[in-house]
């Protein structure tokens, strides 16, 4: 599977126009992402007056509390698997919106630490069902040359709802006096309602979320892979496909659900195409595991989570580290807006092996200045473009070759499991962090970031197919139903 797959290869559903009716279902399905990056963010605004309000003192119980939502996270995305595939993509959308209302308000009215970790683990499953479902339902009812735009969607709907959250948190908080003492702090209106209305207003969001969803179509391509033809073709019609792209669709992948069913009846002495066929999609699924990882394991998100600590080893003062803490978000948003121009023009391959080898080369940069004590503009200069590489690359284009790889009647369940895996890495890397900073120093901790961004460039490069250009359908046809040096 070292080779891409080829452009010559023929399209039988490449829309020739954008179906407006499309972007609108689009824009909706992003909801669950815009929810799903405010939901992520807005507890740190709000982290200093729920702590005061609880009396959360134990550096284990303010670790605990923070990060609790990660075990919803990967509980929602595991059940958002199974459930989307037998009871659809929009239907599991729904979901979500009414658990992210539900959640936030809970959040909300705790009286009790307890409670508050409950609410929050169940927040969390809304956030893992959303990271599962969203990108999933966008890549499904996406026309073929648009579907890497539609994906991205939900990476820029994360985005504005990181910045939602932190204008929200801003606005509502009211001016904390310097050197306020903890009981002054535990009697202020920011302690007592202010952190309550950082979380209940995520209700407003949600309820908007779910009434949308009741004027979305049912993913098309669910429905067919379910062998409802009748209103997965209507479904097309409603999303604004032309008869003969929507008809194309359905006789590629009902030809294939064909097949799979002749296949999956036959005696276990006959079924050595059915074994090959698992194999197949073992290899693919640990590729999107590996994606998956690298998106995280990159480094970038050390940038996010730890932006204060880098900047301050580099020589930055408190005050000033703020100051670039928020030059990294306005960068990220600036080029997760530029990255919708351009992830359909160039290929998925050429931007992941690009954007790993650029972070690469900056780390190792970067790594070198910190430990010649160089300071200032330079190191910020590097850490912004880090930013934009993974803005313009592994942010959006991990969850496009995410959602088109995997078969129609086990996608969900697939892009779950890889889901699982991300969050997973995301905890090793965020935790692993503090000790791996204190054991080596942080400019060698970059280096190490450095060798595991070109060891993954190495490994996709190998196994990574090119797929822009395709239909799902014929991704499908050209991982599984191909023999092997085909698809290679």
């Amino acid at each position: 599977m070292n080779q891409p797959l080829s452009k010559n290869a023929p399209d039988t559903c490449v829309a020739e126009s954008t179906p407006h009716r499309a972007w609108i279902a689009g824009c909706v399905g992003a909801l669950g992402g815009l929810l799903f990056g405010y939901d992520w963010v807005v507890i740190g605004g709000a982290k200093s007056f729920y702590e005061a309000y609880f009396h959360i003192h134990d550096p284990m119980l303010e670790a605990w509390v923070m990060s609790c939502a990660l075990l919803g996270c990967l509980i929602g995305t595991l059940i958002s698997g199974a459930l989307s595939d037998r009871k659809g993509r929009r239907w599991m959308l729904m979901v979500s919106a009414v658990l992210f209302a539900i959640t936030s308000l809970g959040t909300a009215a705790s009286s009790t630490v307890v409670a508050f970790v409950l609410w929050r683990i169940l927040g969390g499953c809304a956030i893992g069902a959303a990271s599962e479902v969203a990108p999933l339902f966008l890549a499904e009812i996406a026309p073929t040359e648009l579907r890497a735009s539609f994906v991205s969607l939900n990476q820029m709907a994360i985005v504005f709802g990181i910045l939602a959250a932190q204008c929200v948190n801003w606005f509502i908080a009211r001016p904390v006096p310097a050197g306020i003492n903890a009981v002054a702090m535990v009697a202020s209106w920011n302690a007592q309602w202010g952190w309550r209305w950082m979380f209940g207003i995520t209700a407003i969001p949600s309820t908007l979320f779910l009434l949308t969803t009741f004027w979305i179509p049912e993913s098309p391509r669910w429905l067919l892979a379910n062998f409802r033809v009748t209103e997965a073709m209507y479904a097309f019609q409603r999303l604004g496909f032309s008869d003969l792209e929507s008809t194309a669709i359905r006789q590629t992948l009902m030809h294939g659900r064909v097949i799979e069913s002749e296949a999956s009846r036959l005696p276990p002495s006959k079924g050595s195409g059915r074994n090959s066929q698992k194999r197949v999609f073992l290899r693919i699924l640990l590729l999107g595991m590996l994606i998956a990882i690298l998106q995280q394991w990159c480094g970038i998100n050390i940038i996010f989570s730890y932006a204060q600590d880098v900047f301050v080893q580099a020589g930055y003062t408190v005050s000033q580290s703020l100051f670039q803490i928020v030059l990294t978000g306005a960068v990220n948003l600036l080029f997760t807006l530029l990255a919708l121009r351009f992830v359909d023009r160039l290929g998925r391959r050429i931007l992941l092996l690009g954007g790993l080898a650029s972070l690469s080369g900056i780390y190792i940069l970067l790594g070198w200045m910190i430990r010649a004590h160089q300071h200032g503009a330079p190191v910020a200069a590097l850490v912004l473009a880090a930013i934009a590489v993974y803005a313009m690359t592994l942010a959006p284009v991990s969850w496009v070759v995410i959602a088109e790889i995997y078969p129609a009647r086990i996608r969900a369940r697939s892009m779950a499991i890889t889901v699982a895996a991300l969050w997973i890495a995301s905890f090793a890397l965020t935790s692993s962090f503090p000790l791996i900073r204190a054991s080596i120093g942080i400019y060698r901790t970059f280096w190490l970031y450095a060798i595991i961004c070109a060891c993954g460039a190495c490994m996709l490069a190998l196994w990574l197919p090119e797929t822009r250009g395709y239909s799902l359908e014929n991704i499908e046809g050209k991982l599984y139903r191909q023999p092997h040096r085909e698809s290679a």
